[in-house]
């Protein structure tokens, strides 16, 4: 037996690269770009349907929270889930959220190849789509820190956006933009009541817009890579109710009072009809480079989330052992290109079959989201109780524990069944059902032929790398 020290995961993420990673990790493309598709099924009540899916991913990350900073791992939410619930919990979420993460690989490759065709239309998409892949990958193999760096400067592009766009939207509100008309009520009101289509709008516009929250959790496993993860979690936490109310209501409380929602200007690009509005040149190309850079932003971290989670399984015997080899950089490069060589088939898959194969792929992802979140707080029911009786000092706490977490998982719950009943999301609900019902069965499967670890090795060893050979 050597005393030669393996590498382990290096500690290098500073508090500014987890404060960014924190603030700008519900800010996606999808805010952009998706918003318009709620806005024109709600009208004005889509900030109702925000405030409400925001309500429920608040309550979640609490939960997340509470179980995190007691307990950070790289695993996080799986980790728990395998010690909370069993073996097979651990598992099966934490290959569904890898499996998640792969696949919008494939299609943030994708819309980013879209926007650079569109610049240098001469170079072929599918180049673009390899291209982005090949420099993110080097990204992430190449330290910890440069994802962090890399994701520092992305999310702080998509901040100052979001903030520019704000202080814009309030002046034009309050009629103190030169050449912009101080709209009132009349756009809020005017144009079919807030509930123009009904207040079931409202509710079939949550099941719209509540996927866009994804990726809030993605400070809590990053925790695991810095200095004080802990205190990480606990100020990741702790901002995710701001974050929502101004970057995502805020901005859409923008939009909907500057201009009429069924403009087919706001369902088609909701921000650059709104910059269009304030006569500044170029919107188009403007927006353009903000969602590109949420594209990179969400690719980059994307594959980082991906890469950890898998670290993490195989750490816990759930993955093949080579996938838990730790690079002298302080990285798990098999995990990171494992993540890689089928982010790369996904993308070629999107050229190839989107409308088959590709297709079938992102349906079975599309309620993976739901699935999360319903563990999360299945898990920390169980753990509550269990942490308390070890006396870990517990901050952030659930609210109102145990009701809010009974209320939160019904609130989940109706989500699904919400999926199910509405025509354009059940084929989403019903495919990744089916895969999630194969992923849990094997993991049942392996778990029965397996003796359970011990609860140290559960909680303590989980992600941490042998100091000895």
């Amino acid at each position: 037996m050597s005393n030669r020290a393996e590498p382990e995961l290096r500690h290098t993420l500073q508090k500014r690269h987890l404060s960014m990673i924190a603030i700008a990790g519900v800010i996606g493309a999808g805010l952009f770009v998706g918003s318009g598709a709620a806005i024109r099924e709600t009208g004005p009540g889509v900030l109702v349907a925000y405030a409400l899916a925001g309500v429920v991913v608040v309550l979640v990350m609490r939960m997340l929270g509470e179980m995190a900073a007691a307990n950070p791992q790289t695993g996080s939410f799986s980790a728990y889930a395998d010690r909370a619930i069993g073996r097979w919990a651990g598992f099966s979420i934490g290959w569904l959220y890898a499996w998640f993460w792969i696949i919008v690989l494939g299609i943030e490759a994708t819309a980013g190849a879209v926007i650079m065709n569109r610049w240098m239309p001469g170079v072929p998409q599918w180049t673009w789509a390899l291209a982005l892949m090949v420099v993110l990958t080097l990204t992430n193999i190449a330290s910890v820190k440069s994802f962090g760096e890399f994701e520092f400067w992305f999310a702080a592009i998509k901040v100052t956006a979001i903030v520019a766009f704000l202080v814009l939207g309030v002046l034009a509100i309050c009629g103190l933009l030169p050449g912009v008309e101080a709209p009132g009520m009349s756009n809020l009101t005017g144009h079919g009541g807030f509930f123009p289509n009904g207040t079931g709008a409202v509710l079939a516009g949550v099941l719209v817009v509540v996927f866009s929250f994804f990726g809030a959790e993605i400070a809590t496993i990053a925790a695991g890579e810095s200095a004080n993860p802990a205190e990480a979690v606990r100020k990741a936490v702790r901002s995710v109710v701001w974050r929502i109310l101004i970057f995502y209501i805020g901005s859409i409380a923008v939009v909907v009072t500057l201009l009429p929602w069924d403009d087919a200007s706001v369902a088609l690009s909701p921000y650059v009809a709104v910059i269009d509005s304030y006569g500044i040149p170029a919107a188009a190309t403007i927006m353009d480079v903000i969602v590109l850079t949420s594209v990179l932003s969400c690719l980059n971290s994307g594959l980082y989330t991906a890469s950890r989670m898998i670290f993490s399984l195989s750490r816990r015997g759930d993955a093949p052992p080579s996938l838990a080899t730790i690079g002298r950089s302080g990285v798990p490069r098999n995990a990171v290109l494992v993540s890689t060589v089928v982010g790369f088939l996904t993308v070629g898959l999107n050229y190839l079959y989107p409308e088959t194969v590709f297709l079938f792929l992102v349906n079975s992802s599309g309620a993976i989201a739901l699935f999360v979140w319903l563990v999360i707080a299945a898990s920390q029911l169980r753990m509550r109780r269990s942490l308390e009786a070890q006396g870990r000092e517990l901050s952030p706490k659930m609210w109102l524990f145990p009701y809010l977490t009974w209320v939160t998982i019904a609130a989940i719950v109706a989500l699904c069944v919400g999926m199910v009943a509405l025509e354009s999301t059940r084929s989403q609900m019903l495919t990744s059902s089916a895969l999630a019902a194969v992923v849990i069965g094997v993991g049942i499967y392996r778990q029965r032929r397996r003796p359970a670890p011990s609860a140290e090795t559960n909680a303590e060893v989980a992600d941490r790398v042998p100091e000895t050979t």
